[in-house]
């Protein structure tokens, strides 16, 4: 897929215009310092073809800058952060972590305790290509402006799976679906929050069925909160008798959904990435029949960061890994669904010439045919009032 991409391509994001000399400068003075640094980059482990990817990225960086990157493995991120958290109460300067794959509830947290350095992402070179215009949630994080602390490096969006030979008509929206699963009980469910991908059916429930979005782009009240939630407790007062088994457990994690789908013992799953079906057929993981979908009136997005500890020992090291993570080599390689198929964060127009067809890989048929449009996640503090009253009413069996 990416043939002929030169050192400097790969290290500045392929820029086809000289940075003004100040700017340039700067820069080369931080990937001076960077070469020869340890970067322990804490990321979910939770993909075997991401792990793959972060080992192809840390044999770059080593190549090409002179940088070790290690991956430390991590099943959440708010270990990381609590890690983070712990040094600061002690005092620590020389910070375990020197960068961090986050977004969510867990930025919000790093940005409001001042756990995080910056800004610094705006002014990586690689940041010149990215789609601020038409990906507006690269400079927004679940409602929270990020203002440079922390660098967007994939999209997301939430995206339904159907097996076809089971599914005849696609549901367009939550009030279909909830009439199919009425029609078709026992093969529907989603994961438990406060699971990732649970928790975001919750919200796209909320965002279909609520009313007025207005309130949920602002941090949560109590008075919002009563306001709208009300429509998304009888949605799922209505749905749960018709899920698998009828909705008195939910699958632990979205993997073992997709394998319930796999298997047959549902027809419709839940992911966060367009192009995940596509990835899972490939790979016969998932029967050629599955098709990706999402609702025409639009789906939860957002786009997922990276970061840097406030005292990171290695920033120079982090803010050279994160803008090689950014440029179109690596992003390109990272759409591409035969590796990874998470979505760029990336202008393609803006790009030079000869680094657009490095894209062209990533163009693969049979994820979603229909794009819908992107939903802004709610504001990160209406996560945690949502899952807490979920286990209220339905986490109890």
């Amino acid at each position: 897929m990416i043939h002929s991409l030169s050192r400097r391509q790969l290290i500045l994001g392929g820029l086809g215009l000289p940075l003004a000399a100040r700017a340039q400068a700067a820069w080369s003075r931080i990937e001076q310092a960077a070469r020869g640094q340890t970067v322990y980059f804490n990321a979910w482990a939770g993909s075997e073809r991401v792990n793959a990817y972060l080992q192809w990225a840390a044999g770059e960086l080593k190549r090409l800058q002179g940088i070790q990157l290690e991956h430390v493995k991590v099943t959440d991120t708010a270990e990381a952060v609590r890690r983070v958290r712990a040094e600061k109460a002690a005092g620590r300067s020389d910070g375990s972590v020197d960068m961090v794959w986050i977004n969510g509830e867990n930025f919000l947290a790093m940005k409001r305790e001042a756990l995080l350095f910056g800004p610094f992402a705006e002014s990586l070179p690689s940041f010149a290509f990215v789609d601020t215009a038409g990906k507006p949630t690269t400079r927004l994080d679940f409602s929270e402006p990020v203002d440079g602390f922390e660098a967007p490096w994939g999209m997301a969006q939430f995206t339904f799976m159907a097996d076809r030979a089971r599914v005849s008509k696609l549901p367009d929206g939550m009030s279909e679906l909830l009439a199919w699963a009425q029609a078709n009980p026992g093969r529907f469910t989603y994961p438990r929050p406060p699971q990732f991908i649970g928790t975001t059916f919750l919200k796209q429930v909320l965002v279909e069925q609520g009313g007025d979005r207005q309130p949920l782009g602002k941090p949560m009240t109590r008075e919002a909160f009563d306001a709208l939630t009300p429509a998304l407790w009888t949605y799922l007062d209505a749905l749960h008798p018709h899920l698998w088994r009828q909705g008195k457990q939910f699958p632990a994690t979205p993997a073992a959904a997709r394998q319930m789908l796999a298997d047959g013992e549902i027809a419709i799953a839940l992911s966060f990435n367009p192009n995940e079906a596509a990835n899972l057929i490939a790979t016969k993981a998932l029967p050629a029949s599955v098709q990706a979908y999402q609702h025409g009136s639009g789906t939860i997005g957002n786009t997922h960061f990276l970061a840097i500890p406030f005292n990171a020992r290695a920033k120079e090291g982090a803010q050279v890994a994160i803008n090689f993570l950014m440029s179109p080599a690596a992003q390109a390689r990272k759409a591409d669904v035969a590796v990874w198929g998470d979505p760029t964060v990336l202008a393609i127009d803006k790009l030079p010439a000869g680094l657009r067809g490095a894209f062209d890989a990533a163009r693969v048929a049979g994820a979603v045919q229909r794009a819908a449009p992107t939903v802004p996640e709610p504001h990160g503090s209406w996560v945690e009032p949502l899952e807490r009253e979920w286990t209220r009413r339905y986490g109890v069996s």
